[in-house]
């Protein structure tokens, strides 16, 4: 395949590729000069171009433009690198209501390092909450309920260990909870802040979320979804985890925070499908 012409990737700010994106091309002018789409990866491509400045376009229904200035060099081509597309409707969020987390279509992971030198990561299987997105964003709440024994690495014996009393304490400990406690705040475009409080290991803690809005759209069941993904790092101390063993060279197997994640998908209403 030839490489002239104007190459871009298109992916959206999660990094799922736009496979209906579509790259629209003008001169200096402002007269089209080329149109494409892109393919199921997201890569869109024109055919060969005069040397030259240009005005690069991308659009995809649901997404708002991109636009920017491509130079091709005289060889033709041009790479205009990732074009990130932001979800139409800017900073609004989903539409007043309860909104329930379907676990099937969401992840809980939490990762720490591991001998200074690599990471282990960890997922919860066992988890539900609910949403209740206000009129007023600083009156919306989050809820969330995760089951401390449902912890996997892929690793029997380390799962049982960190259900033990060293981490986890899952029996004497079997729910770690979030709640909100201010609202979510603007922190950026399509970006949130939530504050509230995790309990984890019988220690409550404030905790904040930074929370990106992915969209909402309808599903196959008949119902409205809605996503989110959110981060946040935690410190094991804070939540009474000291557990630690020190190898060669004063060197910590195990990290002292914690990289959490949390990729939601969330129907509206207080049924799941099927349930």
């Amino acid at each position: 395949m030839s490489s002239h012409g104007l190459r871009a990737r298109v992916r959206t700010r999660d990094g799922w590729a736009v496979s209906h994106a579509v790259l629209t091309v003008t001169d200096m002018t402002g007269s089209q000069v080329d149109r494409q789409e892109a393919d199921s990866d997201g890569v869109v491509r024109t055919g060969p171009l005069p040397a030259g400045s240009y005005t690069a376009i991308v659009t995809a229904i649901g997404y708002l433009p991109a636009a920017s200035t491509a130079i091709v060099t005289a060889s033709g081509s041009a790479d205009a690198g990732t074009v990130t597309l932001s979800r139409a409707g800017g900073v609004e969020l989903p539409p007043p209501g309860t909104w329930t987390i379907d676990p099937a279509h969401s992840s809980v992971t939490a990762t720490a390092q591991h001998l200074g030198i690599s990471s282990v990561q960890g997922r919860f299987t066992v988890f539900g909450g609910r949403i209740e997105i206000d009129g007023r964003t600083a009156a919306s709440t989050v809820d969330a309920v995760i089951e401390a024994a449902s912890i996997d690495t892929g690793n029997t014996l380390r799962d049982g260990h960190l259900r033990s009393p060293d981490f986890l304490d899952a029996e004497v400990h079997p729910k770690i909870t979030y709640r909100s406690t201010g609202g979510l705040e603007p922190a950026g475009e399509d970006r949130w802040t939530v504050q509230g409080e995790l309990t984890l290991h019988g220690v409550t803690r404030p905790v904040d979320l930074d929370l990106a809005y992915l969209g909402t759209g309808p599903d196959p069941w008949g119902g409205v979804r809605t996503a989110f993904r959110a981060t946040t790092e935690l410190r094991r101390a804070d939540f009474a985890m000291n557990y630690n063993q020190v190898v060669q060279a004063g060197i910590a197997a195990i990290g002292t925070t914690l990289k959490v994640e949390l990729a939601i998908q969330a129907v509206r209403g207080t049924e799941l499908p099927g349930a």
